[in-house]
């Protein structure tokens, strides 16, 4: 191959697709699940979120590929870069693979562990006299009660699954008939019922549980009376996710998003699992009454939503999981009789969810009860179902503040919620803006507004993570609280862009998409490009959820080739291949999965030993650059950002839970006999400082 040859391979391959690398991140939720150093129910978690995270991939993701592979193939192939026949057939592959090794690690790993501390969860039915028994009284008293089945008919007509939801489709013969076979189909209530059954002790040692599926299948004959039944097996359907608004522009957005939430469980089918030992006739059946495609259909095994394993009842806990890391109070802060009065003397950063949300909290409640306070301005983009957030603003404006709240009505699956919430403030007096049309708003800032003794000062918090108290103590973030009124009058010019869209702040210190995010980090680079032609020390640090956008990682290979010294912490989609020779052999990518959610955005600058520090809410995604509005900014104060630079170096240090990504975007386990382990580090270092 000739040097012209290899150039034109090299950028064919510079780009891994964005959805292969999204299944290479949750492979590697696998290779927890499969670790014998992981505490058991940990493991049986990370069980639960594969399997829920497949389910949104196939709702989501794989519903879009195939409407795309629905029109016409030329221009979208042209458009979009890959062929979606293609590569839905790559990804039906590579999830083949990883339901195989999900089933090998918990049929082979994770039942003989419960085993053996004595917890057994039944994997065919129970043969004690005392269970069935007790089974049998459970199904009757409990489980019949939210049964519907059916006769199918092979008529041509269809029948309705519902998104997620468990069914048996049984095999039936009627000994009154001389027809062969009737197949039938009941629901297994496991949303309305837990999906584990508890079972009475038999004299040892051991703890019983059952499936729910299972206490049905030893009754069915139950289910359908003068029926006999041959077989059953489960199936689970999903279904595109997708609202399919088609003109955001036009006509009132609110109503649109409220009319078609109510169409999202309707959704075209994307993906039918199946229990892999059901016989082709009856696949068949299903396939033609059910008005399926092949692609649609999926192998799978004897049980389906495997994200109930969150709800796995650990008879011995808290053994068989971490040990608890309660968030750490904030010294200082915790000290002050004022946040206000505190923020006067210095910044603050706070870590999520090693140290406590509830001075998140605590800035709002004395925003709303501070006489001084007249004004609050807000973002959400994902509020929590029972906001005390949301509370306070509204008791904020019941004492007299004036409160403004960005609401975000296109933040997939909260929807509702956020709605819901939008309502209940606007109707106590809480201006609510909604989102943007064609636009999502996904900053997390706040602005509040403090008039005392004639002066006017404005106090915000900036964020990686939402305004939510849940997902506060899961997901790893950070969130700085400053009186830098510098910075603070510019996101009030934020807001008001937010509010009229009508002129374009000027910034000197936040970044935000849609106006000047992009451009100065490319800057950034481009001068540790130059410091790095010149002979300096040239170094960067990105850490991100996504890395997907062409222009930034075309402009990471540029500062590669010449000569910065790149440092990657990707979670999730990663499109850019580290470690090629050429083209990016001075990057290094690494992917964290441990028990706290890595979801922080950190973007570090060498700047010839004085580091330009920025965190914020935005991936590199082309829906975060080009088609949200996001907030992204600097860290100014030298402790902070040193405080900043040390959680980095501790998650650069990882060896437990951190991989190495190849330039194939394999997940590839440190070889270091210093077993760093960055969450555990962060939270002792945080826990030590205080």
């Amino acid at each position: 191959m000739n040097k012209v040859e290899t150039l034109t391979a090299l950028e064919e391959e510079k780009y891994y697709n964005r959805d292969l690398s999204w299944l290479g991140f949750n492979k590697r939720l696998l290779m927890e699940a499969a670790n014998a150093k992981v505490p058991l129910y940990e493991r049986i978690k990370f069980l639960a979120i594969f399997s829920s995270n497949l389910d949104e991939f196939f709702r989501v993701r794989v519903a879009s590929i195939k409407s795309l592979s629905a029109l016409n193939k030329k221009k979208i192939n042209k458009n979009i870069g890959f062929e979606p026949a293609a590569l839905l057939e790559e990804i039906h592959q590579e999830v083949d693979a990883q339901q195989q090794e999900f089933g090998r690690i918990f049929r082979d790993e994770i039942l003989p562990a419960l085993a053996e501390k004595n917890i057994v969860l039944y994997r065919e039915l129970p043969t004690s006299e005392i269970h069935k028994r007790f089974v049998a009284n459970y199904f009757r008293t409990r489980v019949l009660a939210y049964l519907q089945p059916v006769i199918l008919k092979d008529d041509g007509k269809s029948h309705f699954l519902e998104n997620r939801n468990l069914y048996f489709v049984t095999e039936l013969k009627r000994p009154d008939t001389d027809k062969e076979v009737y197949y039938g189909l009941v629901n297994i209530p496991s949303n309305e019922l837990s999906r584990f059954l508890s079972l009475p002790s038999l004299g040892d040692a051991n703890e019983y549980y059952l499936f729910i599926d299972d206490a049905i299948r030893l009754n069915m004959h139950t289910v359908f009376p003068g029926y006999e039944v041959r077989s059953c097996y489960s199936v689970k359907l999903n279904r595109d996710a997708d609202l399919q608004i088609e003109d955001e522009y036009a006509g009132d957005l609110i109503d649109k998003i409220k009319r078609h939430l109510s169409k999202r469980h309707i959704g075209a089918p994307s993906r039918f699992l199946y229990d892999e030992a059901m016989p082709q006739s009856m696949l068949l059946f299903l396939k033609k009454t059910l008005d399926l495609k092949d692609e649609e259909m999926i192998s799978g095994g004897k049980y389906h939503n495997f994200y109930d394993f969150f709800a796995l009842p650990n008879p011995l806990k808290p053994a068989l999981q971490e040990a608890p890391m309660p968030p750490i109070a904030h010294r200082a802060l915790d000290d002050s009789d004022s946040f206000f009065d505190a923020l006067d003397e210095q910044d603050f950063m706070l870590h999520f969810p090693y140290q406590s949300y509830n001075n998140v909290l605590r800035f709002f409640n004395e925003a709303a009860i501070d006489p001084f306070v007249t004004e609050i301005k807000v973002t959400v983009y994902r509020i929590a179902s029972n906001s005390l957030i949301a509370n306070a603003l509204i008791s904020a404006v019941k004492n007299g503040k004036k409160v403004t709240v960005f609401v975000e009505v296109k933040a997939r699956f909260d929807e509702a919620n956020n709605l819901r919430w939008a309502a209940a403030m606007q109707e106590a007096g809480v201006k609510i803006i909604y989102s943007i049309p064609g636009v999502k708003e996904h900053a997390k800032i706040a602005l509040i507004t403090r008039i005392k003794d004639g002066e006017k000062n404005r106090y915000a918090f900036y964020g990686t993570g939402n305004f939510n108290e849940k997902t506060a103590s899961i997901y790893a973030d950070h969130g700085l609280f400053t009186a830098n009124q510098a910075m603070n009058k510019e996101l009030k010019s934020v807001f008001k862009f937010l509010g009229k869209r009508d002129e374009k702040p000027n910034l000197q210190h936040l970044l935000v998409a849609q106006i000047n995010l992009q451009e100065v980090l490319l800057q950034a680079i481009d001068q540790e490009i130059e410091k790095a032609k010149a002979g300096k020390k040239a170094y960067i640090i990105i850490k991100l959820n996504n890395l997907e956008d062409e222009v930034m990682i075309d402009k990471l290979y540029e500062a590669s080739q010449a000569g910065v010294n790149i440092d990657l912490i990707i979670r999730g989609i990663c499109c850019l291949r580290p470690g090629i020779k050429g083209l990016s052999e001075n990057i290094r990518a690494i992917r964290i999965v441990d028990v706290f959610l890595e979801h922080a955005r950190v973007f570090v600058f060498h700047n010839e030993g004085n580091p330009k520090v920025y965190l914020g809410s935005a991936d590199w995604m082309k829906r975060n650059l080009y088609r949200r509005v996001e907030v992204v900014y600097p860290v100014y104060d030298r402790a902070l950002k040193a405080e900043m630079l040390h959680i980095l170096q501790l998650q650069l240090q990882d060896s437990t839970k951190a991989v190495v990504l190849n330039e194939n975007l394999e997940n590839l386990r440190i070889d270091n006999q210093e077993e760093g382990r960055a969450q555990l580090d962060i939270y002792n270092w945080l826990k030590e400082k205080g």
